[in-house]
């Protein structure tokens, strides 16, 4: 009959990761793969087995995963290596009995010996002996993966229906992500033993470990302490526990020794002196603590806490009044201030707060009237600067203005004539001569001979539909140009994701052949490689071959609906480069920026952009490739100076109508303005 001696000895209390250990003793003893766990708490006094005492807790499948990143020294790594070991020599190992695989990871995952290739604890020692560190990364969940699918399968010696013991052995923060693969694992059935040393991380031990994690999440402070597990394997779980096989009528913990146990109690309690029952420890009540407002009691510790209005500081003893400005819940539009029982809103200078006490409006000086500028008022929050219409100068005083003539106040470089508009001015020139492109010299309007060629988007954006109208719009510029074989040629190329010339410059001679010619046009659909086409440009279309004449001016016009799926910039820069003049017009969904890499200088006058397909034939109107380019050399025909008249009429008509209107419109602006202020000040 066994004696049971009870010690009523008060002894200090344990930890709480010692409690919690002592508590779940006897559920780690139904499966010998729980060893790990059992391995945290402190030596007891039972005497140990022999060396040839095994434990018999019927068959398990073992995996050891081991992290031999480069942060492992080598002396952590052979304490590893022991520890490992001296675990094997308490288990019954056998191929019917407890099986042990070993699988080593850092930046990648490697098997140094899987469950069925060792039947015998000296083979699995001689293997773990060979075992060579990768020293790279830390890779844990790529480890926990490969052990899922790999170290527990079949093929690898996996049982079916024997418990599956993964016990993760780790020094560091993994690099990558374990809490989706870890519960992936645990959900097929493998039971998961994190174990941190040093710099390892607790939230990664625990989104790996399997629940609960007091039993099965560990952290010790070096590689050196990991061998009191080993130590503590055989005894924790093969020897007699009286706490577990007796009436110990403790009532918090009890704590075994050989033939006898005491009893214990939890941290914050303390031991009565019938030796089995505890007490709390309330040391607020007996001040014993340094809380600035409130103590908040728990057995054996405490807490502070504050009055209402004020919030613990991080030192968690004294209090600071509230900032519930800071919850960033005040709903005030400007400046939230800060006060014991809540908060209210404050305005910025320049503005008011409205009713609701939150919302703010800046005062607008010139809305209410509160100004005293001639023209227009300006408002800034609180204040306002005075301005003046176009064609107008604003005073020294800064309120009133004077009418400006710019052809006197400003160098305007026009060669015939300056025209004043309300703050601008252009220049005009005399009957019978052209603006030219600088926009102050004037030219007479000779030769109109160029080698056109059309490079057109045929990519499936484009839309049948619409393609037709891209048709009618190359049809619609050849309209306006002098086509014949000795004057104007035009050449077609069409793209997408290839390109195909659909006839050359040197092909058809008239315009009529020209658009019928393009009529016939196939939509190819596919892609948009816009830098393909100007490269075919460059190198074929603008050749002597497809009728590309020397000393003859060279326009290249593009047309496209999107962004380009190949680089531009080259073949874009070559072309204005190789003297061709490039014209760029986008449509719906055209990049603005490519379209002006492609367009030569002044950009503003050789690219164009609509956003819809039917408003195409207005650019086609605007484009006026064929107005007076330098005189052609060779046996080119020229055309007739006065082909020219009509639009030198036409365009000192526009920019007088335009000037007329201009100054009109600045006049009626004021007028409506003055009306405005005046309706405001009656309010």
């Amino acid at each position: 009959m066994t004696v049971v001696r009870t010690s009523v000895k008060v002894r200090p209390s344990p930890t709480s990761s010692q409690v919690f250990i002592r508590m779940k003793m006897s559920a780690l003893r139904a499966l010998c793969g729980v060893m790990l766990l059992s391995l945290a708490v402190p030596t007891s006094a039972r005497p140990k087995a022999g060396p040839d005492q095994k434990c018999k807790s019927g068959p398990v499948d073992l995996v050891f995963l081991i992290d031999s990143s480069r942060s492992v020294r080598p002396h952590e790594f052979e304490t590893m290596r022991k520890f490992m070991i001296d675990i094997l020599n308490t288990l019954d190992i056998g191929p019917d009995a407890t099986r042990v695989g070993v699988v080593q990871y850092s930046s990648q995952v490697r098997t140094e010996f899987s469950l069925k290739e060792h039947s015998d604890v000296d083979s699995m020692v001689k293997g773990i002996n060979l075992i060579v560190p990768l020293a790279q990364g830390t890779m844990t969940g790529l480890a926990i993966k490969y052990m899922m699918n790999v170290a527990f399968s079949p093929e690898e010696g996996d049982r079916p229906k024997v418990a599956n013991v993964a016990v993760i052995v780790t020094d560091g923060r993994p690099q990558d992500r374990v809490a989706e693969v870890a519960a992936e694992a645990r959900d097929k059935g493998v039971e998961i033993y994190a174990v941190g040393v040093a710099r390892a991380d607790m939230a990664s031990l625990r989104a790996m470990a399997s629940p609960p994690f007091e039993d099965h999440v560990f952290l010790v402070e070096s590689f050196d302490l990991i061998h009191q597990f080993g130590l503590q394997f055989q005894d924790k779980l093969c020897g007699v526990d009286l706490c577990l096989e007796s009436d110990h009528g403790c009532e918090q913990v009890c704590e075994s020794s050989p033939g006898s146990f005491h009893c214990l109690c939890l941290p914050g309690y303390t031991l009565n002196p019938d030796g089995k029952t505890c007490a709390a420890i309330d040391l607020c009540a007996e001040g014993k603590h340094d809380c600035e407002q409130i103590c908040v009691s728990s057995p054996g510790s405490f807490s502070c806490d504050c009055n209402k209005g004020y919030e613990l500081n991080e030192d968690k003893k004294t209090c600071s009044m509230i900032d519930h400005c800071s919850f960033g819940n005040h709903s005030c539009e400007h400046v939230c201030v800060s006060v014991l029982s809540g908060y209210h809103c404050r305005c910025s200078d320049g503005y008011r707060l409205l009713e609701d006490g939150s919302s703010c409006r800046a005062v607008d000086l010139c809305a209410e009237g509160k100004h005293d500028c001639e023209q227009i008022c300006v408002s800034a929050p609180g204040v306002f600067t005075c301005d003046c219409n176009k064609g107008f100068k604003l005073n020294q005083d800064k309120k009133t203005c004077t009418d400006m003539d710019v052809c006197n106040t400003v160098q305007h470089g026009c060669e015939h004539q300056c025209v004043s508009t309300p703050g601008s001015f252009h220049c005009v020139c005399p009957e019978g001569q052209l603006l030219q492109d600088d926009g102050r010299s004037c030219g007479t309007c000779k030769s109109a001979n160029i080698d056109l060629v059309f490079l057109i988007d045929g990519s499936k954006s484009v839309r049948p539909q619409n393609f037709e109208l891209v048709k009618k719009f190359v049809n619609q510029v050849i309209d306006s140009l002098d086509v014949s074989a000795r004057g104007t040629r035009v050449g077609l190329v069409q793209y997408s994701s290839r390109v195909r010339t659909e006839f050359p410059l040197n092909m058809y001679h008239t315009a009529e052949e020209i658009k019928a010619a393009v009529l016939k046009v196939d939509y190819m659909e596919k892609g948009t490689m816009t830098g393909l086409a100007l490269k075919h440009m460059l190198e074929n279309s603008f050749s002597a071959a497809e009728g590309a004449r020397p000393n003859v001016p060279r326009i290249g016009l593009v047309f496209t609906d999107g962004r380009s799926q190949d680089d531009i910039s080259e073949f874009a820069k070559k072309a204005k480069e190789a003297g061709v003049t490039m014209y760029a017009v986008g449509v719906g969904k055209a990049v603005e920026d490519e379209l002006r890499e492609i367009a030569s200088e002044p950009v503003d006058k050789h690219f164009y952009y609509t956003a819809d397909f039917t408003a195409i034939s207005t650019i086609a109107e605007n484009l006026k490739l064929n107005v007076c380019p330098e005189e052609s050399q060779g046996e080119i025909e020229v055309k007739d100076p006065c082909a020219c008249d009509s639009l030198v009429e036409f365009q000192q008509a526009t920019m007088s109508s335009l000037a007329q209107f201009t100054q009109k419109l600045a006049a009626m602006t004021t007028r409506l303005e003055q009306l405005e202020n005046q309706l405001l000040s009656r309010k």
